[in-house]
């Protein structure tokens, strides 16, 4: 099996961290975030990973190639000279000939990797979404408005449930002769195009633990919940 990693981007939001290091780099417990992917990547029958590179890109190449898991697995490079957005760049990657993953290089989950891919191959996607349910809380009081503006229920600061994307796809190869080479365009995007010109976009909901590294609070989470358990993130 084949995977991309999306590991291009500045990290603004986790700056200063970010000042020296791409966010991929940064610990969990011992080990980069990205380290951790890939093991989870192999242990799932991954063999070759292209990983996506801008930002201190390389620092990125540096230490996976001192590192014994490049000797277990075919790990290449793809250089953005631009940011092409999370579905642009791989319009570029060459390759890419069977059902392959893509995925953020910041996030801390222990999806099964074997069973999204199954779930992709039976529901005949063209692109399935790892899919997480989440809770926002609303710090506003809700109104429920009828006819005239009329005041028919009142919710105080309620708490609302929704599907978000994990940032976790499974492409199908032709899904690439829509997507622009060097074009900017956002997984959102490419989804609605898929969407809009009658492709299947499917789901993959099954439960798991996932972080998304996006700001110091969640990845302070990380650190804590890696900590409790860093076997359930690496087995």
């Amino acid at each position: 099996m084949k995977a991309v990693i999306l590991a291009g981007g500045q990290g603004l939001r986790m700056r200063p961290y970010t000042s020296i290091l791409p966010k991929p780099l940064l610990p969990i417990g011992d080990l980069p975030i990205i380290e951790i992917i890939l093991r989870r990547l192999e242990k799932a029958g991954v063999t070759d990973v292209v990983i996506a590179i801008g930002y201190l890109g390389n620092l990125i190449q540096t230490y996976l190639s001192q590192n014994s898991i490049s000797e277990r697995m075919s790990i290449t490079y793809h250089l953005e000279e631009e940011p092409l957005g999370t579905a642009g760049a791989i319009g570029t990657i060459a390759g890419l000939d069977e059902p392959f993953f893509v995925m953020n290089g910041d996030l801390l989950s222990d999806i099964d990797f074997n069973a999204m891919m199954q779930h992709h191959l039976n529901t005949g996607a063209d692109l399935t979404v790892g899919v997480v349910t989440t809770e926002v809380q609303i710090q506003l009081g809700v109104l429920s408005l009828g006819d005239e503006d009329t005041v028919i229920g009142y919710d105080e600061k309620p708490k609302m449930s929704y599907a978000a994307s994990m940032g976790i796809y499974v492409y199908s190869p032709h899904v690439k002769s829509l997507i622009h080479p060097n074009a900017y365009l956002d997984a959102p995007s490419l989804v609605l195009r898929l969407i809009e010109n009658a492709h299947k976009v499917s789901g993959f909901t099954q439960p798991c633990r996932w972080i998304d590294i996006g700001n110091p609070g969640e990845y302070e989470r990380a650190q804590q919940e890696f900590a409790e358990n860093p076997e359930a993130f690496l087995s």
